[in-house]
């Protein structure tokens, strides 16, 4: 029986596309890097390589350290300016990070539905991937008016050592919650990195309304919808009574 609902982030409850996300917070993010004097386009490929890095990640650290010891080995710098890069980007997400709201579609369907689920009884895990700090998680979900203590769960690039594709980064979730793949269900809007984890046996909900499916894979066998849908099909979950 399920009793916890796993929820992509970025196009599935945070209302926005992709490419939209990825170009509007690069924008902003490369001026952060000029102002502390690096080359901004060299920034911008170094932040790409540690990227690559967290997503060829085999498990034996964690994200963020291979990400900015990815950063670092690009850009060619020591750990004291590795520091005060890592402290400005942690400052930013804070901030200008925060100018990125204004490209998303409002809705107060994500808000309602992790609350309502709650409510219903079911554990609720953020199954984002793992590739930002916690701060810029906590501020994206401040843009659909919810928080990270109404999870149980919060996958980042501090607590992780996967990332999606990875079948790892999944059974890494399951096994900080203590949960079986056929307690749960997987909510998110990539095929590839999200859906696929019904052959680890979660179930599925692929939603539509901003799907990423780069690789044009059959979606044919799984739920899906809208975001609308996915409500509609939550609350008529049964209740979980404990």
């Amino acid at each position: 029986m399920i009793d916890t609902i796993l929820f992509d982030l970025d196009g599935t409850l945070v209302r926005i596309s992709q490419s939209v996300f990825v170009e509007n917070y690069l924008h902003e993010l490369r001026k952060i890097f000029i102002k502390l004097g690096l080359d901004g386009d060299l920034a911008i490929k170094a932040l790409w390589a540690g990227t690559k890095a967290m997503m060829l990640n085999d498990g034996n650290a964690l994200n963020s350290h291979r990400f900015w010891r990815g950063f670092a080995d690009s850009m060619k710098i020591d750990s004291e300016r590795l520091g005060i890069v890592e402290a400005a980007c942690d400052s930013f997400y804070s901030n200008e990070f925060n100018k990125v709201k204004d490209f998303t579609k409002p809705s107060d369907i994500p808000r309602r539905l992790v609350r309502d689920m709650i409510k219903k009884g079911y554990s609720i895990v953020l199954a984002t991937n793992p590739l930002f700090p916690a701060v810029a998680i906590k501020s994206r979900l401040e843009w659909i008016g919810l928080e990270m203590r109404d999870f149980r769960f919060v996958t980042h690039y501090t607590n992780s050592s996967f990332c999606k594709p990875n079948p790892e980064y999944y059974r890494e979730v399951l096994m900080r919650i203590n949960k079986k793949p056929e307690q749960c269900l997987m909510v998110g809007n990539n095929p590839a990195e999200d859906m696929f984890v019904i052959e680890l046996g979660v179930q599925v909900f692929l939603v539509t309304d901003y799907m990423e499916n780069e690789h044009n894979l059959d979606v044919s066998k799984f739920r899906q919808g809208s975001l609308e849908d996915l409500e509609t099909y939550l609350m008529g979950l049964p209740d979980i009574i404990r």
